[in-house]
């Protein structure tokens, strides 16, 4: 695995590239060399629980076949609700129930989840009986974007108390001084290399290697410096006379070849391509070993896998309405987001095609212009910019210069970004009553915390609403009706990613949103493949697809792993009719 590694450890990288087993194997192989180790996710999305077979949840757990090893999944729900009884807890019994309620109601939105998450991520930095207990501690962050904005709060908190700010979502007996100083030795310890480094997990794919490069310029924005480059998942050396097969080992060449200059001169480590799901402790032990090239798994082909086009024909019928891709990061959101669009432009209708994805490149997916297709990004940046100057012109207006720069200075929180994403968020979904919108999601994490921030809207606007509550609609009750919305679930035929969507499916009817179908993408039991390797991959898919077919999706699809990335429109809309394979 790694050698040299300091106390903290972040393997970071856009999602999908195995950031949870390299972090989940580390972790094992620090432990099974003496060394005391807690592994910590700060996914909202977190796996690992499923990785090692046990329930670990947001309180430090024993490993117990692991000794020497603990873990720790940071849930943003559970910690906003430890967050908030801290804050109210002690005045139980000293203020009014109605007071009470006021402040609880003051910490429900997304933004409290947020610094809740955040405070517990900072505690380990900073937490004295935390950081002497353990030799390593091995953070499994989310997808990239959200984890670029994790490891920048830290220096946007502390920017923000230093001018004096205040913050209703920190509650107002959280201490600001000892907050400030804890965001200060948080942001000492994420810049010193001696005491952390960061790990850029990619694919040895041109856009998971581009994403690394930009993270990896981020990051040492913000002064993290001590930087190393993990290629997951490489194709071996020979094809074995598989057509896909050659073509996936040309593919890795000409990414790795082709990479930013800046990341290929970092320290790297590259691991092979598994013929196996990296589940469970012996999975993750073999992480390293050499991969058999003479051992051929037996596999037939399912000659009955539905195309994406008979999701498309379906969508297609309504005429107009919002279809929203979803599900893990890394399983080809943005890519099936951009089939559907291209296909339905092709077919005639107007089309916006749009992301909430801070990572998505839908212009690069795209590859050119489309007739009848546009695009557009909610850029948090943007978007936030655009809101600040909203209110300066509005609110702000008939205000004094105290009462101006007390505004602004409450509109520097990064609460801010929240509410702007959660607005330009709603103005899309209007859009959706005229036409179609495509909508790339971000990974699930971020998307349920912005579906929340919906929730939340939505009963805010009903509870003030009265009797006019009837005649109103609000942006989650378009996202419910299933005329108006239709949810495609993506995944990979992988054990992980199908448990992930089917969680996501489980919180989508929580919140009365019906998923419209599945898509299962970048399938091999979908393609003709021989190789060892791949054919032992496409023998593993087949009881994940069946739960799909059997007992997960209303309907479902399946689109075949391409040998060349599915970038320009010809290429998209192949993706939605394929040509039949033989095995």
């Amino acid at each position: 695995m790694f050698t040299d590694l300091p106390k903290y450890v972040f393997l970071t990288g856009k999602g999908g590239v195995g950031k949870t087993s390299l972090a989940c194997a580390t972790a094992v192989s620090l432990a099974d060399a003496g060394k005391k180790v807690l592994l910590v996710s700060t996914d909202p999305a977190s796996n690992v629980g499923q990785v090692f077979g046990i329930e670990i949840g947001n309180h430090i757990t024993l490993i117990a076949r692991v000794p020497g090893l603990s873990a720790l999944e940071i849930d943003p729900e559970g910690a906003a609700a430890e967050y908030r009884e801290r804050i109210v807890g002690p005045m139980r019994g000293v203020l009014p129930e109605k007071a009470l309620k006021g402040i609880e109601e003051q910490l429900s939105g997304a933004c409290t989840t947020e610094i809740a998450a955040f405070d517990e991520f900072t505690a380990l930095l900073t937490d004295d009986a935390v950081t002497t207990a353990y030799d390593h501690i091995i953070f499994d962050t989310a997808p990239t974007g959200h984890t670029i904005r994790m490891l920048k709060l830290p220096g946007a908190w502390s920017g923000f108390l230093e001018t004096g700010g205040d913050a209703s979502c920190l509650g107002p007996l959280a201490g600001l001084e000892q907050s400030r100083a804890r965001y200060a030795a948080a942001v000492d310890s994420l810049s010193d290399g001696a005491r952390t480094r960061l790990i850029l997990v990619t694919r040895p794919r041109a856009s998971s290697l581009t994403e690394a490069a930009r993270t990896s310029r981020e990051l040492a924005d913000i002064g993290i410096g001590n930087q190393h480059l993990a290629i997951n998942g490489l194709m071996p050396d020979k094809d074995l006379g598989d057509d896909l097969a050659a073509a996936l080992i040309m593919r890795d060449t000409a990414a790795i070849d082709g990479m930013d200059s800046h990341l290929a001169a970092l320290p790297q480590t590259r691991f092979a391509l598994r013929p196996e799901n990296l589940v469970g402790l012996a999975a993750l032990r073999r992480m390293t070993a050499p991969v058999a090239l003479d051992r051929v798994a037996p596999r037939t082909a399912d000659g009955d896998l539905p195309p994406l086009s008979a999701l498309v024909d379906g969508i297609e019928a309504a005429g107009k309405g919002l279809v929203m891709t979803m599900g893990k990061g890394g399983v080809g959101k943005t890519t099936i987001a951009a089939a559907v669009a291209v296909e339905l432009a092709a077919r005639g209708h107007e089309v916006l095609l749009t992301t909430t994805d801070p990572a998505a490149h839908l212009t690069e997916t795209l590859a050119g212009d489309v007739p009848h297709l546009s695009v557009s990004r909610i850029d948090p940046e943007a978007e936030t910019a655009a809101y600040r100057d909203h209110i300066l012109a509005t609110k702000g207006a008939s205000l004094d210069a105290q009462g101006r720069a007390m505004l602004e200075e409450d509109l520097r929180s990064p609460c801010t970004e929240e509410i702007a994403v959660f607005q330009a968020f709603s103005r899309v979904i209007r859009e959706a009553g005229r036409k179609f919108v495509v909508m790339d999601t971000a990974p699930t994490g971020h998307t349920l915390l912005l579906l929340d921030a919906t929730g939340s809207y939505h009963r805010d606007v009903l509870r003030h609403a009265g009797k006019a509550a009837s005649h109103m609609t609000t942006p989650m009750m378009r996202l419910q009706d299933a005329d108006k919305t239709k949810v495609l679930i993506v995944t990979l035929a992988e054990t992980t990613p199908v448990l992930e969507a089917s969680r996501l499916q489980d919180d989508l009817r929580r919140a009365g949103i019906e998923p419209y179908g599945w898509v299962v993408n970048a399938s091999l039991a979908a393609t003709g493949t021989t190789h060892p390797i791949l054919a032992a991959r496409a023998a593993s898919e087949a009881p994940e697809i069946a739960s799909v077919r059997n007992s997960l999706a209303a309907r479902y699809a399946v689109v075949p792993m391409q040998a060349e990335d599915p970038v320009g429109a010809a290429r998209l809309r192949a993706l939605v009719r394929p040509e039949p394979v033989l095995v």
